[in-house]
């Protein structure tokens, strides 16, 4: 049985929102085969599709139907939809290290909602624009760089992040968006922390602590514990670190997340190491090796060795202290990552702060977790040409929709279909050559998808979802970390190895 083109996308719409976006985007290229004379429609199935290859990171793909969303957008008009397209095509832009493009997306996101008076959107497009010049900070001192202490390019991009982001928090303040406050917080508190200005950074990632309380945010408040110790340990407060530390690992096992359980425990020991508290040292370094045994993290179990033979060297306990030291040894080889200098059974050489202050600003400068905007290592295959918008047609006439989210029921869909093909002229009306799936006769469509029956076809439907996904869609807008070299799932992303070794 053959299916409309809408029947597709509403079926890929729910299997996307269920979280199965590869059979999603079956349904949805699907749909785009069978084609359909209605713009909206086909700018509203560029749009999830661009999203599930986002989701999938397949930023190519993605960036190819954000494309086709925008071009399509602002022939037809349709400013709240350039809008979205906007912010989608800059954040995969900013994904495939594409800056200075995904700020032209940004800027024009954020001049359309404030055309519009859109300040739900205004408040988005501020805070991707923070992303970026966040992302971009931070691919300018990717590779042993220390807060504070980066290339002054590298410092602009980020003043820029905390002024792009304080703009989004007047905003969300005035509007009560606890959710988004503090999700900003947190990006804003991390700037800082890239910036060396860490008593700010304890500042925001506090107030962020306060809203993931508030909200019940276990996730949110482990992160905001970990921020919140990493931040104390450049201000040389050990133990507040430690008091942070210790709470994360109480909300690691409240979430039954072992990874980060390990994490804590490890971060826990190489701050007891900076206390001259060996005998906690050791106890959470063996803690963290048996989870990283359990897991199978060969790196994990690695530098647990390794912190343990510096803790018993620390102790007289040479014996041990070479037994670990040569398990470390072996694990490196195996795995084949940097061997730091082994503890002589000889030696009493005590560890001191400095080199804890090289790891951590090291590390600590390379750290992505899920609270900062990210950036992969890998570039676009793409060719990078012209901005986005040098070669876009611009209507002669615009539809000025208000509101970010509008009720999608029958009058207000016939009113904007009526409204957006009344401002289109004929000479702005496009082939299907440049539009996938945009057809002008209803005749003989190919067969499609009958892996499972379409849900009955609601136009109404359809268009209220795409719009509450795209008015709160969250992790679209971030971006993925790297993944680092030799790094366990047990080694946090601050990682602490030299940060206790003195040269």
């Amino acid at each position: 049985m053959e299916s409309s083109c809408l029947d597709l996308a509403l079926e890929g719409e729910r299997l996307c929102k269920a979280g199965h976006y590869r059979t999603g985007v079956s349904f949805f290229e699907s749909a785009i085969q069978v084609g359909t004379e209605d713009l909206q429609i086909l700018s509203a199935i560029y749009s999830q599709l661009g999203n599930a290859y986002f989701h999938q990171q397949e930023y190519p793909k993605a960036l190819e139907y954000h494309s086709h969303d925008l071009t399509l957008t602002r022939t037809i008009g349709d400013e709240l939809g350039e809008a979205k397209a906007s912010g989608n095509l800059g954040n995969t832009l900013k994904l495939l290290g594409r800056f200075d493009e995904a700020g032209v997306c940004c800027q024009r996101h954020l001049d359309i909602t404030r055309a519009m008076y859109d300040r739900v959107g205004q408040a988005r497009a501020l805070y991707n624009f923070g992303n970026v010049y966040h992302a971009k900070g931070k691919s300018i001192c990717w590779i042993r760089a220390e807060p504070g202490e980066f290339p002054e390019d590298a410092r602009t991009a980020l003043k820029k992040a905390t002024q792009f982001y304080e703009a989004n928090l007047s905003l969300v303040q005035e509007m009560g968006d606890g959710a988004s406050q503090g999700r900003t917080y947190g990006n804003l508190g991390n700037t800082y922390y890239l910036l060396g200005d860490f008593e700010k950074a304890v500042s925001a990632h506090e107030k962020r602590l306060l809203i993931a309380k508030e909200f019940g945010d276990k996730s949110a408040e482990r992160r905001g514990h970990c921020n919140l110790g990493n931040a104390h340990i450049f201000l040389g407060q050990f133990d507040v670190a430690a008091g942070h530390y210790k709470r994360t690992l109480q909300l690691a096992r409240q979430l039954k997340d072992r990874a980060v359980e390990a994490q804590a425990c490890y971060s826990l020991g190489n701050t007891c190491t900076l206390l001259q508290d060996y005998e906690r040292a050791i106890d959470y370094h063996l803690k963290h090796l048996l989870i990283a045994q359990d897991l199978e993290d060969r790196v994990g179990e690695g530098r647990a060795c390794w912190s343990l033979g510096n803790a018993h060297t620390a102790l007289g306990n040479h014996e041990q202290a070479m037994h670990f030291a040569e398990k470390h040894l072996e694990i490196a080889k195996e795995v084949n990552f940097y061997t730091f200098p082994i503890c002589d059974s000889g030696s009493r050489d005590t560890l001191g702060e400095d080199g804890f202050f090289d790891l951590l600003s090291r590390f600590q400068g390379s750290r992505m977790d899920d609270q900062r905007c990210s950036l992969l290592e890998r570039q676009s295959s793409v060719p990078v040409s012209t901005s986005p918008w040098s070669t876009l047609p611009v209507a002669k006439k615009k539809c000025h929709l208000a509101g970010e989210v509008p009720s999608w029921d029958q009058g207000h869909f016939l009113e904007l279909m009526a409204c957006s093909q009344g401002c289109r002229p004929d000479d702005q009306r496009v082939s299907e050559s440049h539009f996938p799936g945009f057809r002008l006769s209803n005749s003989s469509p190919p067969p499609t998808l009958s892996t499972s029956k379409p849900e009955q076809a609601n136009g109404n439907d359809f268009f209220a979802m795409l719009m509450k996904c795209q008015g709160s869609r969250l992790d679209d807008q971030r971006c993925a970390a790297p993944p680092p070299a030799a790094r366990g799932l047990t080694v946090p992303d601050e990682d602490f190895l030299s940060l206790i070794l003195r040269s």
